[in-house]
């Protein structure tokens, strides 16, 4: 029998395009990136909400991923746990001129 995983790949492969799942897996990264400092620093969700201002069931709703939050609201959680986003390349992919 087949892990779930590998078959979850599979259809996720059917359904999804390249791009949508790479997108997917960023939100899941940044998202990730933000439990983790969060937790790190010892902050709940109601102490980031003052820290931030960003409202707390907004917070809870971008950590279960139910929701897919504006780059400035990421940018205003973060920003309290010494956490910000930069752009650089993306692995194998060569700019073009």
């Amino acid at each position: 029998m087949k892990p779930l995983v590998d078959e979850w790949g599979a259809l996720e492969q059917e359904i999804f395009t390249p791009e949508e799942i790479a997108a997917s897996d960023l939100r899941v990264a940044i998202i990730g990136e933000l439990i983790k400092a969060r937790n790190e620093h010892g902050v709940s969700q109601k102490k980031l909400e003052a820290m931030s201002g960003v409202k707390q069931p907004i917070i809870a709703r971008m950590e279960k991923g139910s929701t897919s939050p504006q780059l400035d609201t990421i940018l205003k959680v973060l920003a309290p746990l010494g956490k910000t986003l930069y752009v650089g390349d993306l692995p194998g992919v060569s700019s073009q001129s």
